[in-house]
């Protein structure tokens, strides 16, 4: 039998970064994956523990349980300036499922979705997943949206997602360009989705929210890169009620609720000791200090990452086959979008010794 796919799922491919982490040979330093090396607080994993003891173990309200919508409010306001009453948020399995639910709420067939280009990988494919048409934002030099290009796209958008810090190229967006998006896209009627999940791992900068600046907007986060998280598939996003009560019904549909140990371990994350989370952050910026100065000293010529753990390094393609065959895992600039093609992104999510490995081997191949 012939089965025949959805065009908006057969148009898309899987994602470049699984596709390259999974094809690594033995012995390889893995510089693919964007996944803090650093394991899970242990206050949070007791938090975890006591859960399952306690039988805490069933469905829990779809829109997730009243303390770590409260805690999270209380986050949003104590570290970011933003007030959300705890029904406007909505706990999600990780900013993944976040970012997907907005898309089908939010967007309907042919509808426009301004992505950052370079940028994160599932911005366009989740637009083309709610038959949306994804256009890319292009970036300056400096790896930064270009604003003047950026409000040239916004007549007649539905979405506009911005990333900052920014997967894959590590530029914080100051708060006069966060600003000028949020307003001007509020005068165009565009909606923006603001990633902020990197938003703790910032070097020499400051995160500014982009709900600051307008009701345009929808926030998301996730615990899995502040506290080390990941596979707990923890998230949130955070809007007017309008917006929360449509999100709400994909999610049940989809998800029902996100896991109930995650989420009672996230509140012991969002309220206990943060002392972890400086902690990376200041491990994160030697090791970008060691793999921006490396590359550097080889005769790449890139704009140092300013925030998350990502170096986005100029590269041709037959080079950056050579390394990745050498035994150092990289991305490939083109799983970023169409305005990458001869780029090649680092994660430096992983120990020093790795990035002096990792260095060591790129050299002997560019010589």
């Amino acid at each position: 039998m012939v089965v025949k796919f959805s065009e908006r799922v057969a148009g898309i491919e899987i994602s470049g970064i699984r596709k390259i982490f999974e094809a690594a040979g033995p012995g390889s330093i893995n510089l693919g994956l964007g996944q803090p090396d650093f394991d899970t607080p242990q206050h949070i994993k007791d938090a975890a523990i006591t859960a399952l003891q306690e039988g805490k173990t069933g469905y829990t309200p779809g829109n997730g349980i009243p303390e770590l919508r409260a805690a999270i409010s209380k986050k949003l306001w104590r570290e970011n300036g933003i007030k959300y009453h705890p029904d406007q948020v909505l706990v999600t399995a990780g900013a993944s499922e976040a970012l997907h639910i907005v898309m089908q709420a939010l967007v309907n067939p042919g509808d426009r979705v301004l992505c950052p280009d370079p940028g994160f990988v599932s911005y366009a494919s989740l637009a083309t997943i709610a038959c949306g048409t994804p256009v890319s934002v292009p970036l300056t030099e400096t790896l930064h949206i270009d604003l003047e290009k950026a409000k040239a796209l916004m007549d007649g958008a539905k979405i506009f997602v911005l990333n900052s810090p920014a997967n894959p190229t590590g530029a914080v967006e100051d708060k006069e360009s966060i600003r000028a998006i949020v307003e001007y896209a509020a005068d165009k009627g565009v909606t923006v989705v603001s990633d902020e999940v990197y938003e703790h791992f910032i070097y020499g900068k400051k995160h500014y929210s982009a709900a600051l600046f307008g009701d345009n907007v929808i926030t998301i986060n996730a615990t899995s890169k502040t506290y080390a998280m990941t596979g707990w598939r923890l998230g949130y996003l955070a809007a007017s009620p309008e917006i929360v009560g449509q999100c709400l019904k994909v999610h049940q549909y989809c998800q029902a609720c996100a896991t109930s140990i995650s989420q009672y371990a996230a509140v012991a994350a969002y309220e206990g000791d943060q002392s972890a989370v400086a902690t990376m952050r200041d491990e994160y910026q030697a090791r970008r200090d060691l793999i921006w100065g490396g590359l550097v000293k080889m005769g790449f010529d890139f704009p140092k990452p300013e925030g998350a753990f990502y170096a986005f390094v100029p590269m041709k393609p037959a080079l950056t086959q050579k390394i990745i065959a050498g035994g150092v895992i990289a991305v490939p600039g083109p799983a970023f979008g169409v305005n990458a093609p001869e780029y090649t992104r680092f994660s430096y999510a992983t120990s020093r010794q790795n990035i002096m490995t990792a260095l060591e081997r790129i050299e002997k191949l560019v010589q």
